[in-house]
C-alpha cells in the first residue's frame, strides 16, 4: 500500500497549495485564468516588490465571472497548462453582479 492511499483510508488528505487571486479570462471552456499577486522582497536591496504571476485553473460549472476573487487549490496536472482547481468564489465583481440582474429580467 503507497502512502497516499493510506493518507485517504485514515481520513487524513494531505494539505494542497492554495493561492486567492482574481479572475482575468474567462473564454475556455471549463477554464479560467487567475491572477496572483505576490509580494516577494528583492535579493539584493530588500525592496518589496509586487509580483503578478497567471494561474490556469480547471472550473467544471463555468461559474467564475471576470473580476471575482477566487481561492485556487494545487492538483494534478489536467493539461498542458493547468495544474490548479477552483476551491471557492470569494468575492463577485461589481460586473458580474450586475450582469447577473439584467439577465434575471
Amino acid at each position: 500500500m503507497s502512502s497516499v492511499e493510506a493518507g485517504v483510508e485514515s481520513g487524513v488528505q494531505k494539505r494542497r497549495n492554495e493561492k486567492v487571486g482574481h479572475v482575468v479570462s474567462t473564454k475556455m471552456e471549463k477554464t479560467i485564468v487567475v491572477e496572483v499577486e505576490m509580494r516577494k522582497a528583492h535579493p539584493k536591496y530588500k525592496r518589496v516588490m509586487k509580483l503578478n504571476k497567471k494561474f490556469y485553473a480547471h472550473d467544471e460549472q463555468n461559474t467564475a465571472r471576470v473580476g471575482d476573487m477566487v481561492r485556487i487549490r494545487e492538483t494534478r496536472p489536467l493539461s498542458k497548462l493547468k495544474r490548479w482547481n477552483l476551491e471557492e468564489i470569494i468575492r463577485r465583481s461589481a460586473l458580474a453582479q450586475a450582469e447577473a440582474a439584467a439577465a434575471a429580467k
